[in-house]
């Protein structure tokens, strides 16, 4: 562990040369000069990652004690934290500012003018249904992560459920210009699960396949028979959506299921996406203790594919 922190070969070399932080070093001085302890930390590295140790400095006869206590994680979860409140707060104040500034403008040159009042009407209602869009969101994202550690045991039809989801999503894609194919066994295929939080992965990959891949006129959803899940390492199933629009770099797909991370900002807006339905995916996949797999090329689409478990 010391040979992680600070190196080897500091035995019987002076503090300072070993330590080389100053902030530490002026408080071992401290220490040293008033007789009391003090806390301070320490930047470190181990073999993967950068990590923060909490150091604790008591004076023990004429040397100190050094107590180092790993605060990475603790600091990631409050960074974690941080980004999530200003991630939020970006993403509603544009359509706030937005709404504000029709409003105002109703209310003054534009009250009496009826095609303008239509017109923003109009651009407010988006703006408002775009925040509507990212409470649910949230609201499902905080589902999800609550239950996570709960592992779902109901029978699933996906077959039923992808059914379901292309009924419902079936005049978005057609008022898109998508066609929408179905590759699926002709018997029910069950899982077991969260029939709710398996529509919404469902819904989701589907709604994403149409709005990014509309240039390519088609999504195919896919279902497989149950087998060998070499992912899984056990019996599963994979269901994959696949659209043939414009794709992405391979470097994109690692952080796809960030929260708001998004490859095109400004025109995951213009479709009405938040940045989370991805995220809300991965975490309902792992709920269900099975693996997202996601393979993508510019130029010829993407294929998002969630391999599930067939047995518990």
């Amino acid at each position: 562990m010391a040979d992680t922190l600070i190196g080897t070969g500091s035995v019987g070399r002076h503090y300072v040369s070993a330590l080389r932080q100053p902030a530490l070093i002026d408080t071992i001085d401290d220490v040293f000069a008033n007789g009391t302890g003090k806390v301070t930390r320490f930047m470190g590295r181990d073999p993967l990652r950068d990590a923060v140790y909490k150091v604790t400095v008591n004076p023990i006869g004429t040397s100190v004690l050094l107590v180092f206590e790993d605060q990475t994680e603790i600091e990631q979860a409050g960074q974690m934290r941080r980004d999530f409140v200003a991630n939020v707060s970006h993403e509603l104040r544009t359509p706030l500012t937005a709404l504000l500034g029709f409003i105002e403008t109703l209310r003054g040159p534009a009250r009496n003018d009826a095609a303008a009042r239509d017109r923003f009407l109009s651009i407010m209602e988006g703006e408002a249904a775009r925040m509507s869009q990212l409470v649910s969101d949230l609201l499902s994202l905080s589902r999800v992560e609550e239950n996570e550690r709960r592992r779902p045991t109901d029978p699933v039809d996906l077959v039923a459920l992808i059914d379901n989801a292309v009924s419902v999503l079936g005049p978005v894609a057609a008022t898109a210009g998508v066609s929408i194919q179905r590759k699926l066994p002709d018997h029910p295929v069950t899982v077991p699960g969260d029939a709710d939080q398996l529509r919404q992965v469902i819904r989701n990959l589907v709604e994403n396949a149409i709005k990014y891949g509309v240039s390519g006129g088609r999504v195919v959803i896919s279902l497989s028979d149950p087998g060998p899940q070499p992912l899984l390492r056990l019996p599963g199933v994979v269901l994959s959506v696949q659209d043939f629009g414009e794709g992405f770099a391979a470097h994109h797909i690692p952080r796809l299921t960030e929260r708001f991370y998004r490859i095109d900002r400004h025109r995951s807006r213009e479709v009405g996406g938040t940045g989370l339905g991805l995220a809300i995916v991965k975490h309902i996949v792992g709920r269900h203790r099975g693996r997202l797999h996601v393979e993508s090329e510019p130029g010829k689409g993407s294929r998002f594919s969630v391999v599930l478990p067939t047995a518990n």
